[in-house]
């Protein structure tokens, strides 16, 4: 039977439940606040990292208990990475469209979608939970006999709609688009499709990576990292930790600052520095460090983070714009603001919180940045250029801009020889171009790594 998206149909009539006025329904609370978190994604652009913050986050997300709070994260990061795949089942159920302004009906119904095809919740659970928040909503009240008949269907029919919805690329049209425009449409659906994929757990190591691989039942990367297969226990337990040995740190995160190779008495300055990971990366490389941030805030975790380490780096909380040293640098790595549209594997949020006009701002916002960070530069000095957008919008085209107008600066080839392992990630103009579906591993180990863009950019002597 098609359904009506006004619930007018003749639905078989429903005992009003016992519990409607009951609040504290097992459940329903973390029901509740993923559909107000999922609309603050989704319809206001919000961060879910800040909504789901324990001590600034959603109020109803801080009201819950851990368990719930599990639970919520669950659904959320689900819901989100397959909300194109929810929406078309939804829309498949309903003669018409949902009514116009009807967010907190959509919100409702996406989250009990999610939970009945992609999680391990019991059907009858997902759906007389999302018709008490029906119920308990004016909104949405008129609506409940509507919540209950399409989510009841979408359970007897699970297996049929899974199937014909499994082509649907799980990604917003509008970046599906831009990334055929700049890898080709089997690219983009293989892309698109490993956002799906569990994100892999990856350290850096401060030495020996084979020796930690085999401590840790890990695999050595060609980065020459470590990726952990599954594991028990949180990262604090591991060996290594409380000694400062590694930290984490995804694979293609740990690229630029390799880049520079020793910089063993030479200066150098990360500009964007906290969290600290590639701070610490040129220490260890043997560089005389200075770490920016315009947050104090953020440079204090830095320096927690290194002082774990054993690790120390001058600290300077500025806006990068207005800083101009004493003396230059011998090198320096500039890992920018960015769209974070690589790394949509931890953070299904990031497709639905940005738009093309975000990216155009960020991507002006880098070649600001990287502009002033030339100046500081010595003569014959180096600097990489990175962050981790998938959109060469901002990557690749900021950079040839900068060096079609700018004859003291040129770019200094990577060698594909150098990366065995990731060959296919050096492009035919010499920069790092990682996507989410390189570094395939076996299959007890995630595959795949954050969609990375650098390029290595020299002063003239």
């Amino acid at each position: 039977m098609v359904l009506n998206s006004n619930g007018t149909k003749p639905f078989r009539k429903q005992k009003p439940s016992a519990s409607r006025s009951a609040p504290d329904k097992p459940g329903l609370q973390a029901r509740a606040a993923a559909a107000k978190i999922l609309a603050a994604v989704v319809d206001r652009k919000l961060p879910l990292d800040g909504a789901l913050d324990h001590e600034h986050g959603n109020p109803a997300y801080k009201a819950l208990g851990e368990s719930d709070r599990a639970l919520v994260r669950a659904i959320l990061n689900t819901t989100l990475r397959h909300l194109p795949r929810i929406d078309a089942a939804i829309a498949s159920l309903l003669e018409s469209p949902l009514p116009e302004g009807a967010r907190a009906l959509h919100h409702v119904l996406a989250i009990g979608a999610a939970q009945i095809l992609y999680l391990d919740v019991p059907d009858h659970s997902a759906v007389d939970l999302a018709v008490e928040q029906a119920n308990q909503d004016p909104r949405n009240r008129r609506f409940a006999k509507l919540v209950n008949a399409v989510l009841r269907r979408l359970g007897r029919e699970k297996e049929a709609v899974l199937e014909a919805i499994g082509k649907v690329p799980p990604m917003p049209t509008w970046f599906l688009t831009r990334l055929e425009k700049a890898y080709g449409r089997d690219a983009a659906l293989a892309i698109s499709q490993s956002q799906l994929e569990p994100a892999a757990i990856d350290l850096t190591v401060k030495s020996d990576a084979e020796a930690w691989a085999k401590r840790l039942n890990g695999i050595a990367l060609p980065t020459g990292g470590v990726r952990l297969a599954a594991f028990d226990g949180g990262i604090p337990t591991l060996e290594g930790f409380d000694d400062g040995a590694w930290w984490v740190q995804d694979a293609a995160a740990s690229i630029p600052a390799r880049l520079f190779g020793d910089l063993t008495g030479k200066r150098a300055a990360d500009l964007c520095a906290a969290p600290g990971g590639k701070t610490a990366q040129l220490i260890l490389a043997g560089g005389t460090v200075t770490a920016l941030d315009q947050s104090e805030s953020r440079l204090r975790r830095l320096r927690s983070n290194l002082e774990r380490l054993g690790l120390k780096a001058e600290t300077v909380a500025t806006d990068l714009t207005t800083f101009k040293p004493a003396e230059g640098f011998d090198a320096i790595l500039l890992d920018a603001p960015c769209s974070s549209t690589g790394t949509t594997r931890r953070h299904p949020d990031v497709l639905w919180t940005k738009g093309p006009d975000d990216i155009a701002r960020l991507a002006a916002l880098q070649e600001r940045l990287l502009r002033h960070a030339l100046t500081l530069l010595k003569p014959g000095g180096t600097l990489v250029f990175s962050n981790c957008s998938l959109d060469p919008a901002e990557g690749e085209d900021v950079v040839a801009r900068i060096l079609s107008d700018t004859d003291t600066i040129e770019r200094v080839p990577i060698s594909a020889g150098d990366w065995p392992g990731l060959e296919a990630a050096i492009t035919p103009l010499g920069e790092f171009r990682t996507l989410p579906t390189m570094l395939k591993m076996p299959e007890n180990v995630a595959s795949g790594l954050d969609g990375f863009y650098a390029a290595v950019l020299r002063r003239a002597a």
